[in-house]
């Protein structure tokens, strides 16, 4: 079992490092996207997409791709960015009235507050069919066949589609009861595991998954990416429920709560330390995924620690 842990200041330096080529690349992908919509529909995907975020699925993406061989090069932050196109797009979407009716997201105004519903609507459709393509181009310039490519784009839509992110969305409203004077019944945590499986996980497993597959990874370690991919992106989860209920407006950047919203979370079902356990409890079988294939990958394992030590 691998133990070792960077040192902290230089793990905030690859974060740090990280992120800038993932802002660079987002922007690349954003600039092709903006010269075939209108205006009005430019300006909500700038503000989606390029508005902050922790960019922890690219990041992932790009660092599983560099732990299993492959070359982090422009190309692969690049095909990071389709991910977070799809996450970007989710997150627009949600937003919007028909949805969690959100004014605030990241300490500003929502995208369909400061555009208005319809260009934040279909600027997140747009979105969709962009993020497949710059997926599939990405991946041939890093080396893919288009084969390859195609099975790249192909894990990145069946990721975000029924089976995956779109699916625990509509689980997650069919959950809640919006009607006057309706309640919400409580989800267990077979059925809140598996709305977050499909409405988070999903895409931050597709997520490693699609960098081990852009470096060439055997069907062994890309097994191990999709399992440490699950259990991480429960935990993140886990821990955004906790975050939801106990840190401020000002500290997290967004409104309303999820259980404003009446939506089952981890801390009514077991409460805030037991979620806080349960999400530990998620990191360590992440991990135990990595030892099974003996892979040390540490900063994976560094990446893991942090879903679960973040503070928003």
């Amino acid at each position: 079992m691998v133990t070792g842990k960077m040192p902290e200041g230089s793990f905030r330096r690859f974060l740090a490092e990280r992120g800038e080529e993932v802002e660079t690349a987002l922007r690349r992908c954003v600039g092709g996207l903006a010269e075939v919509v209108p205006a009005a529909v430019r300006a909500a995907v700038e503000d989606g997409v390029l508005g902050g975020g922790k960019r922890l699925r690219p990041i992932l993406l790009v660092t599983a791709c560099e732990e299993l061989g492959g070359e982090v090069c422009e190309a692969a932050y690049d095909l990071s960015a389709s991910v977070e196109l799809i996450h970007a797009y989710s997150l627009l979407h949600d937003d919007l009235p028909c949805m969690d009716d959100a004014p605030l997201r990241r300490g500003r105004p929502t995208a369909h507050i400061t555009h208005g519903v319809r260009a934040a609507t279909v600027a997140g459709a747009a979105m969709i069919p962009w993020a497949a393509a710059w997926a599939f181009e990405s991946a041939l310039r890093m080396g893919r066949a288009r084969e390859q490519a195609r099975a790249i784009t192909l894990h990145l839509l069946e990721a975000a589609g029924a089976g995956g992110m779109i699916g625990g969305q509509a689980v997650d409203l069919l959950a809640e009861d919006r009607s006057p004077g309706g309640a919400a019944s409580p989800l267990d945590e077979a059925a809140l595991e598996r709305l977050h499986g499909m409405k988070t996980g999903a895409l931050l497993a597709a997520s490693l998954e699609i960098g081990g597959m852009a470096a060439g990874a055997g069907d062994a370690a890309l097994a191990a990416m999709g399992r440490f991919g699950r259990s991480l992106g429960l935990a993140f989860q886990v821990m955004d429920d906790v975050l939801d209920a106990t840190g401020s407006e000002e500290v997290l950047g967004k409104r309303p709560s999820d259980s404003e919203h009446g939506k089952s979370t981890y801390v009514q079902l077991m409460s805030v330390d037991g979620a806080r356990n349960r999400a530990r409890a998620l990191v360590a079988g992440a991990t135990a995924a990595l030892d099974a294939a003996a892979l040390a990958a540490p900063r994976l394992r560094e990446l893991a620690r942090f879903v679960i030590e973040r503070r928003r």
